[in-house]
């Protein structure tokens, strides 16, 4: 099927634009933003997806207030353009490109509405290729950008209407496309029992906003501490970007948890000068109870019917659900010293199973 874009010079397959240049299912085109008042106490996680090779758009939009989570999901079939980004009463405006985007939910029936604009502080970066193989196929092979910034706006949930303003309200975005799993799990066989974990997966993911630059850190590692996505940049408002080498970690999580409730980045400059991040962890959202990574009654990509929609209210103090939280990917408010200046953004990190490095040698294992 032709798309308008096919009148531009911009192909790199030789298909039309509407296809993807593979036909696994799993390719998948998606962005993540999140949005909070310095606090922890507000903390909004949102994104849309769109998957051509399973037909599907699909969004959410979770609002942190104190305790309690209200999320929206929705999902529907993907129309011939994909520049038009809108599922539901959900949209992404792109006013302009790397920089100003407006998202709009009126889901307010569903328990979540906003009108918020992103402005970025800095460039957008380019993160390193991420790559995850099971040894017979990529699980995971995708590229990504990553920005902070600041919101103008409101958003509205639990019978409150909050002022966005961006001399408070910041936040940190990313885009991302390429192959992961995505809808509904691969059919029993050999490579669906080798998914490529080797027992654990520990995940660590820190975008940063300071007054003067933009840190960002990640870094994921095998059970055995085996380093497997290493990139560590500064981005300074004037475009700079400053490589921080090989991040050496120390996270302090909370006794007999395996909660992070601050961590120490040691990183250094390229003259070798060291460069020290001390990060206090605020207010968190699990992605499994909610927006959907790992959720086990909802994935992205999962076909779900036409304009489905679905609202998910979360109590994080609820001792039923507690068992829950430590199994997935879990983003948290930061405050962040950065030799002397404070910033703020996302500290985001799993750890599920063993994983030598921190010490934990199994499934339960917990922090002494």
């Amino acid at each position: 099927m032709l798309h308008p874009l096919d009148e531009y010079p911009v192909h790199q397959t030789p298909l039309p634009m509407s296809q993807a240049g593979t036909s696994d299912k799993n390719f998948y085109d998606r962005c993540y933003f999140n949005a909070h008042d310095r606090t922890g106490d507000v903390f909004v996680i949102t994104g849309l997806g769109s998957y051509v090779n399973l037909g599907v758009i699909d969004a959410y939009a979770t609002v942190k207030l104190g305790d309690t989570l209200h999320t929206v999901r929705l999902s529907g079939a993907l129309g011939p353009d994909r520049m038009h980004q809108q599922v539901g009463p959900y949209r992404i405006e792109v006013i302009e490109p790397l920089q100003k985007i407006r998202l709009v939910c009126d889901a307010d029936d569903h328990g979540v509405g906003f009108d918020l604009t992103w402005d970025g502080s800095f460039p957008a970066m380019e993160e390193e290729p991420h790559v995850i193989s099971n040894g017979y196929k990529n699980i995971l092979q995708s590229s990504r950008f990553a920005q902070m910034g600041s919101w103008t706006g409101e958003v509205r949930a639990g019978g409150q209407t909050l002022a966005v303003e961006p001399s408070t309200w910041l936040g940190s975005r990313d885009r991302s496309w390429g192959i992961r799993p995505v809808g509904d799990a691969d059919a029993p066989g050999r490579l669906a029992d080798d998914a490529g974990g080797g027992g654990g997966f520990w995940w660590l993911y820190v975008p940063l906003r300071f007054d003067d630059f933009q840190i960002i850190v990640i870094v994921q590692e095998k059970p055995d501490g085996y380093r497997t996505l290493n990139d560590a940049k500064r981005v300074w408002a004037d475009g700079r970007v400053e490589q921080l080498g090989w991040p050496v970690y120390e996270i302090r999580y909370r006794s007999g948890t395996r909660h992070p409730e601050g961590a120490t980045l040691r990183l250094h400059d390229m003259r070798g000068h060291p460069v020290t991040v001390e990060i206090e962890t605020l207010g968190f959202v699990p992605l499994h109870l909610g927006p959907g990574y790992g959720d086990a009654d909802w994935a992205h990509g999962q076909w779900k019917g036409p304009g489905w929609a679905e609202s998910v209210v979360v109590r994080l103090d609820d001792p039923e659900l507690a068992p829950r939280i430590p199994f997935g990917n879990i983003d948290h408010v930061a405050r962040a010293v950065c030799d002397g200046a404070e910033g703020f953004g996302l500290f985001e990190h799993a750890s599920i199973g063993a994983h030598a490095p921190t010490g934990f040698a199994d499934l339960m294992a917990v922090a002494p």
